[in-house]
Order: C-alpha cells, then sequence, then structure tokens
C-alpha cells in the first residue's frame, strides 16, 4: 500500500499513529505530496482523490481511500493488535463522535490560519466565530478527558492528540494547556507513546505563508 501523505498534515498524521499501532509500518510506502489551497490541484492526487486532499491511501489493486477516518478504519480491520474503534455499540459511537469533533476542529483551525494569512483582508467576523468554535470545542474537550483515562486507545483519543499537537505547533502563543489542565495532563502522557513520538508534525518547504501570528488566547 502506498499513502499520499505529508509531514505537515495532521490528518496524515492520525493515519501514522493507526499504522504504528496496528504494526503495518512495513506495509506501507508513504509518499511525501504536497496541496495547497493557494496553487494549482496537485494531479498526482487529483488521480486518487478528485478532492485533492490528503492523507489518501492506495491499495494494491490500484483503488484509493480517502479521507483519514476510511483510511483508519480500513487499517484497525487489517491490521494487527486491539481495535482502535470498539466493537461495542455505545463505545463505537462516541469514539466516532470523538474523531468527529476533533476533526472538526482541525479543520476551523487549519481554515483560520488561512482566513488570518490574509492579512488586512482578513475579516473579524468569521475570525471571531472561528475563536468562538474552538474555544467552546476545548471546553468540552475538558470535560470528556476525565473518561479517556478508564478507556483502553482507541481511534477518538488519537484524533484528539492530533488537534493538540496542531494547536502547540500552528498557535504556540495560545496557552491553552493553562486553561485547560486535565485536558494538558492527559495529552503530556500519552505524547509518550512510542507511535506518538515517531509522528511528529513539522514544517516543510512548500509552507507558503510562513509564521502567522494567531490571535488565539485562552485565559
Amino acid at each position: 500500500m502506498k499513502l499520499l501523505w505529508s509531514k505537515r498534515s495532521p490528518f496524515a498524521r492520525k493515519v501514522m499513529i493507526v499504522v504504528a499501532e496496528k504494526g503495518l509500518a512495513n506495509n506501507v510506502q508513504t509518499i511525501n505530496t504536497i496541496v495547497m489551497m493557494a496553487a494549482p490541484a496537485n494531479k498526482d492526487v487529483l488521480k486518487y482523490n478528485p478532492l485533492c486532499k490528503i492523507p489518501v491511501l492506495i491499495l494494491a489493486d490500484g483503488n484509493s481511500l480517502f479521507d483519514s477516518r476510511v483510511i483508519c478504519e480500513y487499517l484497525d480491520e487489517i491490521g494487527k493488535g486491539p481495535n482502535l474503534i470498539p466493537s461495542q455499540f455505545d463505545q463505537r459511537i462516541k469514539c466516532m463522535c470523538l474523531q468527529s469533533l476533533s476533526d472538526g476542529l482541525l479543520d476551523i483551525l487549519l481554515l483560520w490560519r488561512t482566513e488570518v494569512g490574509r492579512g488586512e483582508l482578513c475579516n473579524d467576523q468569521i475570525s471571531n466565530s472561528f475563536d468562538t468554535k474552538v474555544k467552546a470545542t476545548m471546553a468540552q474537550l475538558e470535560k470528556e478527558v476525565v473518561d479517556f483515562k478508564t478507556q483502553p486507545l482507541n481511534l477518538g483519543h488519537i484524533s484528539v492528540v492530533c488537534v493538540l499537537a496542531q494547536l502547540n505547533f500552528r498557535y504556540p502563543n495560545c496557552n491553552w494547556q493553562k486553561a485547560h489542565p486535565t485536558l494538558s495532563a492527559w495529552y503530556n502522557g500519552i505524547s509518550r507513546l512510542c507511535s506518538v513520538l515517531a509522528t511528529a508534525v513539522e514544517d516543510d518547504d512548500s509552507n507558503m505563508m510562513g509564521n502567522v501570528d494567531m490571535p488565539l488566547r485562552f485565559k
């Protein structure tokens, strides 16, 4: 299998954590792939995903899977070890809702950075709306994290790890950890997992926006 991937993509990172946890590292070849909103669509990605988004998993028969949620479910099914998506219905729904919450927050963080990167053209109403949604979601995660410690590692937890790491990566001055101490303590612990340590997001030469001073601040 081949994975169209970027080391700065939090969604690709989620897939790579699952690859590691399911013992599939020797079965997946990663191909560094660049996709950007403010650039022409990457034809190599369009061939496998008409949305031109990564990650994309290309199977041995040439078929492709996207997005990260679908890829992770596929890998969870074919890999080794404990399931990352619970089989029990109630727990499965909770896991998938947590993944949706985290992925939705990631979408906002990525879009917000693009909006602020427009400089004087940035729409303050959009930015303020993003600010409200981010803080509401983080407050929800702070409430839910008390249950994480009693559960085996699942895809929802992995999704939370990726979005919190994105805050550290692109919003380093937002001070989320002080504002959400329980969530911060859990994150610091789970970040010691080998699969998390080995997949840290990094910038690359395709970062055309450079450093953007984001207005997000937690009190």
